[in-house]
C-alpha cells in the first residue's frame, strides 16, 4: 500500500510552521491543505486535548467568519498526533499566501475573552474538554516563536 503524503514528511526535521501538505483537484477547482505545525514532532510535547479542542472551536469560528477568506474555508481541525492543525482552503495557494491569515487567527485566539463558541452540550460532543487559558498560551507561543518572524525554513517542508 502506498504511503499517504503526510507520512512521507520527515518528522525528525520538521519545525513549527505553515506548510503546503497537498493540493487536490475537486472538479475544476484546486484545494490546498495546509499543515499548521505548532510543535516540533517527537521533540516537543504535544498539545493537550482541551487546548487543541478550544483552538479548533476558536479557529474554525474565526476562519468561517473572516470577511476575505470565509468563502474559501473548507476545513480547520486538529491533527491526530496533536502537534498542529490542518486547514483546507479553496484555491491553488502557497504557504506565504496564508501567513497573514494564520497570524491573524492565532492573534484572535491568543487574545480571546468570553465563552468559547460552540462549547455547550447542544453544540459539541465533548464540550467539557476545553481550556481557554491554556489555549491562549499555546496560541501566543506559536505567534511569538514561529509566526512573528517566519521564514522559508518554516514555510517549506524539509528534505
Amino acid at each position: 500500500m502506498e504511503k499517504i503524503a503526510s507520512f512521507t514528511v520527515n518528522h525528525l526535521k520538521l519545525l513549527p510552521g505553515i506548510y503546503v501538505s497537498r493540493k487536490d483537484r475537486v472538479g475544476k477547482e484546486i484545494v490546498t491543505t495546509f499543515d499548521i505545525r505548532m510543535t516540533a514532532p517527537n521533540r516537543e510535547p504535544v498539545i493537550n486535548t482541551a487546548e487543541i479542542h478550544t483552538i479548533e472551536h476558536l479557529g474554525a469560528t474565526f476562519l468561517r467568519n473572516h470577511p476575505a477568506w470565509k468563502d474559501k474555508v473548507i476545513y480547520f481541525g486538529p491533527m491526530g498526533c496533536r502537534t498542529g492543525f490542518y486547514m483546507i482552503l479553496a484555491g491553488d495557494l502557497e504557504s506565504k499566501d496564508v501567513v497573514d491569515l494564520v497570524t491573524e487567527m492565532f492573534t484572535f485566539i491568543s487574545e480571546y475573552e468570553g465563552e468559547v463558541p460552540g462549547a455547550a452540550p447542544r453544540d459539541c460532543g465533548n464540550y467539557l474538554d476545553m481550556n481557554l487559558p491554556l489555549a491562549k498560551i499555546v496560541a501566543k507561543r506559536f505567534l511569538e516563536n514561529t509566526l512573528k518572524d517566519i521564514d522559508e525554513t518554516h514555510l517549506i517542508y524539509p528534505e
